[in-house]
Order: structure tokens, then C-alpha cells, then sequence
């Protein structure tokens, strides 16, 4: 492997950490400002999940860190697959609707947060062993 894809390689994998960082964050936000019962709760899950793979992406390699792009890009699609379900049909008897708190920001932060998963996951893939 060569240094240039080694640094884009790291760029991919710092930058997926900061969107599960901003997608955490936007979930730990809304939990502790408004939004309360059950749905709080899994807030704060997912703000403590977002933190954790963001951990992972910098800190794991080999197995480990291909274990942890492919759990992250699951985690970031089924984030935003569930609010695209509340804002739409509902989720589990929730709806969203596209005016409340910070909704357009997070729906704009993981749908990018796809794309550079997906990206960091097949870079990862990619890299010959060590």
C-alpha cells in the first residue's frame, strides 16, 4: 500500500468518525432538550453507539476494523432509515415531521454520513493485510 492511500485512507476514516460523532451528538442533543420517554432513551443509545464506532473507526485495524466500517455504515442506514420511516408512514407509532428540531441537519449529516461509510468500507476492505 502505497502513502497516498494510506492518508486517503485515514482522511475516510477520521472524517466517518466525525459524522458518527455530529450523528451521536445530534441524538444526545434532542435527548437531553425535549425529547423525552422511550424515544429519549434510544436517543441516548445512539449518541453512546455513535461514540464508541467513532472510537473504533481510529483506533482498530485489520479484522477489527473491518468489522467496525461495516457495523458503522449499518448503524448510520438504519439511523436514517428510521427517521426517513417517522417522517413518512411513522416508526413504531412515532412521527416526525420535517419542521421539528434540527430534522433537516440530521437527515442532511447521515445521508452523507452513507456515502462516506460506504466509501471508508470498501477502502477498508481494499487494504492488503498486515
Amino acid at each position: 500500500m502505497n502513502e497516498g492511500s494510506r492518508r486517503g485512507q485515514w482522511a475516510l476514516r477520521i472524517l466517518s468518525a466525525v459524522l458518527l460523532l455530529a450523528t451521536g451528538g445530534i441524538h444526545l442533543y434532542l435527548a437531553f432538550n425535549g425529547v423525552g420517554g422511550i424515544l429519549g432513551v434510544m436517543f441516548v443509545l445512539n449518541g453512546m453507539a455513535g461514540l464508541v464506532l467513532a472510537i473504533a473507526l481510529v483506533a482498530l485495524r485489520g479484522r477489527l476494523l473491518q468489522l467496525a466500517t461495516v457495523l458503522s455504515l449499518l448503524f448510520m442506514i438504519a439511523t436514517l432509515g428510521s427517521l426517513l420511516l417517522a417522517l413518512t408512514v411513522g416508526l413504531f407509532g412515532i412521527t416526525q415531521s420535517w419542521d421539528y428540531m434540527l430534522v433537516p441537519e440530521t437527515v442532511i449529516v447521515e445521508s452523507i454520513g452513507v456515502v462516506v461509510l460506504a466509501a471508508t468500507t470498501i477502502a477498508v476492505f481494499r487494504k492488503p493485510r498486515e
